[in-house]
């Protein structure tokens, strides 16, 4: 069960690693939803949560998905390590890169590096 923490004087919804695939949209809005009713401002997922076709951006699974997120202005951490599969694609790397440069969406390698980066 996710549970919420405040982390530096804000509210986060942290997941567990065991739960539900995610695997599209529809599967992150009561998880959204849940968070956002509980005043979280950030959701910390674990990367095992995510479907492979999060992680291969031809399927726009995660264009899709991030996207209710910044509907509902709700930060996103991914969590764990991502390696396999940003060194099979380019494109992911990218991605990946780019989101971490943002406010919104951040690819890291744990909980610990969140708390870093949120309190930075």
């Amino acid at each position: 069960m996710a549970t919420l923490q405040t982390i530096h004087d804000v509210p986060v919804l942290v997941c567990p690693a065991e739960g539900d695939r995610i695997s599209g949209e529809r599967d992150v809005l009561d998880l959204v939803g849940n968070a956002s009713y509980q005043g979280a401002q950030w959701i910390v997922i674990p990367a095992e949560r995510f479907d492979e076709a999060f992680f291969q951006l031809s399927t726009r699974v995660a264009g899709d998905i991030l996207q209710k997120f910044v509907n509902f202005r709700m930060g996103l951490a991914v969590v764990g390590d991502i390696s396999c599969h940003t060194d099979a694609s380019q494109a992911l790397r990218d991605f990946v890169r780019e989101c971490n440069r943002g406010r919104q969406t951040w690819f890291l390698t744990g909980v610990g590096e969140f708390r870093e980066r949120l309190g930075g």
